[in-house]
């Protein structure tokens, strides 16, 4: 097997993990002396929204034990698991690795008032007795001088997230319990979808490395409990759908593909107005899969089903009476006429990234810098290349389920050549750092935004999902994997977070 150039790059991943470190310091240190002068950045422990309070719980046996299962066993058993058995033992760890994060705070303070609080969605569970007349008159209690006017995540958010906490509260699920358990059980899902999404549009090997760095990722921290994992999971899902739609050959199946990734889509945007910005990934995804659909009657049918998956979820809302523009509007006023209008946007638009490094870790900081030189060494395979059609050419599309004609594989051996199979992987490396830099983007623009002045460390999850597979560039998986459980472990004993 031929080594890759790009993990013998050992000192610059260091390097780009130092950097990380310098810039999360500096973040710590200027503000701090921020908060302590001026009191204008509303973070006791800035970047984050924590307090210093080191402390061990109930779940730090299981979070250790956790931890120390994946470093030792995560690499091998992704790359020797049958691929659904992959899926199903990725959920199950995140939610393992979720779950006793969330416990060291213990089952009151960690799960069960994190939704409940006077910020929170359980808040108003009683205001939407009548939902189609909440609904009509929701952008009315959105401004801060408006008569009981929401709480800040209710009036930060379309009304389908506190519209989900009514629906669970009304099946007999109520309570701040139930709902942390509903965003940790379908917040940890957001692995599986990224993996499923890496194998159609990378390749398998690619999405077996990221495996265990997106079970073992620090973001769970914040995953358990807020209601941003679960937002995460639909909008990685709705990729995940897109990603199937583009690869797989015509048929009933891709066309529900299509729609499905169009409804959660819609149901994305109705759960907060930031993840519009998961359109980025989805153009990656649309230009990583456009080579697979060629037949422009293939593309209108999928087009015509995303299209009207899309509409279901605003229809729906807009035929209720919530108009989502005018909302978005009147938060705008409503977030620079609190805190959003006072924190200062020179800290935050630099700190904000800080916060990402902490989320994401240490080695998604060097697993950035390798993606941005895979996409440079594989630009020339960012789309599979094409055979000439004919009886016996039959190639199997990475990540397909079945064969499609015309796209090489490095498994079939006609094209038996060391360099060429390299160039088969240089280009799944380039394919999954385009994804990474799509997420990368993202996350960018919502920073220059300046509609994410703190808290970063949850708003950003549902984009921080895909900075992760940056870690599948990096050698030596243990030794990150191990920083990334150390950082993990020590957030969640050191600092009481709001998440």
């Amino acid at each position: 097997m031929i080594r890759s150039p790009l993990r013998d790059l050992t000192s610059r991943d260091l390097f780009a993990a130092s950097a990380a470190v310098l810039l999360v310091l500096a973040a710590v240190l200027i503000g701090r002396h921020i908060e302590e002068t001026d009191h204008t950045l509303f973070a006791n422990w800035p970047p984050l929204w924590a307090s210093w309070e080191p402390h061990v719980g109930p779940g730090t046996p299981a979070a250790v034990t956790v931890a120390l299962g994946v470093v030792a066993y995560g690499p091998v058993l992704a790359a020797r698991l049958p691929w659904r058995a992959l899926l199903g033992a990725s959920w199950a760890g995140a939610m393992a690795w979720i779950w006793s994060l969330a416990l060291i705070d213990g089952w009151h303070r960690g799960v069960a008032v994190r939704l409940t609080t006077r910020y929170e969605y359980l808040q108003v569970i009683d205001r939407f007795h009548d939902i189609p007349a909440t609904l009509r008159d929701f952008t009315r209690h959105i401004p801060l001088d408006s008569p009981d006017h929401w709480p800040p995540h209710v009036a930060g958010h379309p009304p389908a997230a506190s519209l989900t906490f009514v629906l669970l509260d009304r099946i007999g699920l109520s309570g701040g319990g139930w709902a942390g358990t509903w965003c940790i059980t379908v917040g940890s899902t957001a692995c599986v979808a990224v993996l499923v999404t890496l194998r159609r549009l990378a390749d398998e090997e690619s999405a077996r490395r990221a495996a265990p760095f997106l079970v073992l990722a620090p973001a769970a921290v914040w995953m358990g409990t807020s209601a941003d994992a679960y937002f995460a999971a639909v909008a990685a899902w709705s990729i995940a759908a897109l990603a199937r739609a583009v690869t797989s050959p015509k048929g009933p199946r891709t066309k529900a593909a299509a729609f499905t990734s169009g409804l959660l889509f819609g149901l994305t945007c109705y759960l907060s107005y930031g993840l519009t910005l998961m359109a980025v990934i989805g153009a990656g995804v649309l230009f990583l899969g456009r080579s697979r659909v060629r037949a422009l009657p293939c593309l209108v049918s999928r087009a015509a089903f995303l299209a009207a998956g899309l509409a279901v979820v605003p229809a729906a809302f807009t035929l209720a009476g919530f108009d989502w523009w005018e909302a978005y509007h009147v938060l705008v006023t409503r977030y620079y006429d609190g805190a959003g209008g006072i924190r200062p946007y020179g800290y935050w638009v630099w700190a904000n990234l800080a916060c990402t490094v902490l989320i994401t870790g240490l080695a998604t900081a060097a697993g950035l810098r390798r993606a941005g030189v895979a996409l440079v060494r594989g630009r020339h395979g960012l789309l599979p290349r094409r055979e000439p059609r004919g009886p016996g050419v039959v190639r199997r599309v990475p990540g397909a389920e079945s064969p499609a004609v015309g796209v090489e594989s490095p498994e079939v051996g006609t094209a038996s050549s060391g360099t060429d199979a390299e160039s088969v992987r240089a280009g799944a490396r380039a394919r999954l750092a385009l994804l990474v830099l799509c997420g990368l983007l993202a996350l960018l623009v919502a920073d220059l935004s300046g509609m994410s002045k703190a808290e970063t460390e949850r708003i950003w999850l549902p984009f921080a999902m895909w900075l992760l597979p940056a870690c599948a560039l990096l050698g030596r998986p243990r030794a990150w994997l191990t920083a990334q459980a150390v950082l993990a472990l020590l957030l969640n004993h050191l600092l009481l977070t709001g998440w």
